[in-house]
């Protein structure tokens, strides 16, 4: 069993470990060919690894013509720990070393009670899952709905989360969980979790747009996350869609988020059932006394004007900005993931068609736009891939 803390030794040893991480268990002699390193070098690096507690040794290979290879797994006893923390509702999962989940939990939470409340039902969730698991936890992820700073471990300034800045989110979250913590922006999250097990496994620079109550983009090159000097690239949400549009949390006015969040449908929803234009919205406020992006959605399937009218409108302004993303960067992949991605394919069609329109035709041509296929995965996924990476790193 791996202590905690303990890290591999040198630089093979850390390819191997991603490598059974992404891959699953392989023979000694396939991870040799998949690393360029001798029969003996693997040998010797496997046995040590073995030694560390990261990997076991699970019988052997089929013969590929002379003496047969034994086969190497990631150690049955490493556990992460993957933390998705949203502005309405918090996600925590037990992965094992591949990522695979072993356990998950949800509740409902409002990230406006403070950094106090919020992480004491993290942790409360996290006992809840381990409660009789002898084993210790390996690493926690945790992502959260504002930016990084990473040397910090805590957020800096987020518009949605008043008392959050500067608390030391990864340092008591570490205290409590006894485990080595790594923390992102939910976004960022999300597209790790996407490149890990998504529809991104084999793409290597994409965009990931996250539609909650919130909007942020995750941006992927060359494999790996670019997160801008201070961590706040992709925050797509605070980019200017209307001048004369609403006041957003971040303090501006006619921000994307203002617009078309999670928030933002609510707001509008309300305003039409309570004003008579949409009979089927009024129905479901005066029965539910709130609205929400999944009321629009069903709205909108059973053929409601209004509805349908604040999803394509959404979907207008949300592909606009992405054109001029996808014109910038020219991603071989943009992935729509969130709680209001849950509109579906009437809200895909439309970013579809705004950005093949808007945008160049040799930026477009090959280019899917697709929904995320992991859903409330997603982020506890990509939390655990966050950890794991750092885990599985010499430093």
């Amino acid at each position: 069993m791996a202590r905690v803390g303990t890290r591999p030794e040198n630089r093979h040893q850390a390819r191997l470990l991603r490598l059974l991480r992404d891959s699953g268990p392989q023979s000694r002699a396939e991870l040799g060919d998949a690393v360029e390193l001798s029969k003996s070098k693997v040998a010797i690096e496997v046995e040590r690894l073995a030694d560390l507690g990261f990997v076991d040794v699970v019988g052997l290979a089929a013969s590929r013509g002379g003496r047969r290879s034994q086969m190497v797994a990631l150690s049955r006893n490493l556990r992460f720990v993957g933390i998705d923390i949203g502005a309405t509702s918090i996600d925590v999962a037990v992965l094992d070393g591949e990522l695979n989940l072993l356990g998950q939990d949800r509740a409902d939470t409002d990230v406006r009670l403070g950094p106090g409340p919020v992480l004491g039902q993290v942790i409360d969730l996290v006992a809840k899952l381990r409660v009789g698991r002898g084993e210790p936890v390996t690493g926690v992820g945790v992502g959260v709905p504002g930016p990084v700073s990473q040397a910090e471990g805590a957020l800096v300034a987020p518009p949605i989360m008043p008392g959050w800045s500067h608390f030391p989110i990864r340092d008591m979250l570490g205290a409590a969980l006894g485990a080595p913590v790594m923390m992102d922006n939910d976004v960022n999250v999300m597209a790790l979790g996407e490149l890990h097990s998504g529809t991104a496994r084999s793409v290597r620079d994409l965009l990931f747009v996250k539609i909650g109550t919130g909007i942020g983009c995750g941006i992927v090159v060359g494999g790996e996350i670019y997160r801008g000097v201070n961590g706040s690239a992709g925050d797509i949400g605070h980019i200017q869609v209307d001048g004369h549009g609403h006041v957003c949390a971040c303090g501006n006015t006619g921000c994307l988020e203002a617009a078309f969040g999670g928030a933002a449908l609510a707001r509008d929803a309300e305003a039409a059932a309570r004003s008579g234009r949409s009979d089927w919205l009024a129905e479901r406020l005066t029965s539910s006394r709130v609205l929400s992006a999944k009321d629009i959605g069903a709205a909108a399937d059973a053929g409601d004007p209004i509805s349908i009218g604040l999803v394509r409108d959404g979907g207008h302004r949300l592909g606009k900005v992405l054109a001029s993303l996808v014109s910038f960067f020219n991603p071989g992949l943009v992935v729509i993931g969130g709680g209001v991605a849950g509109l579906g394919h009437p809200l895909l069609a439309e970013i579809r068609s705004v950005v093949y329109r808007r945008s160049l035709p040799l930026a477009t041509g090959n280019l899917p736009i697709v929904l995320s296929e992991l859903g409330g995965t997603a982020g506890v996924v990509g939390a655990g891939r966050l950890i794991s990476d750092s885990v599985f790193a010499t430093t």
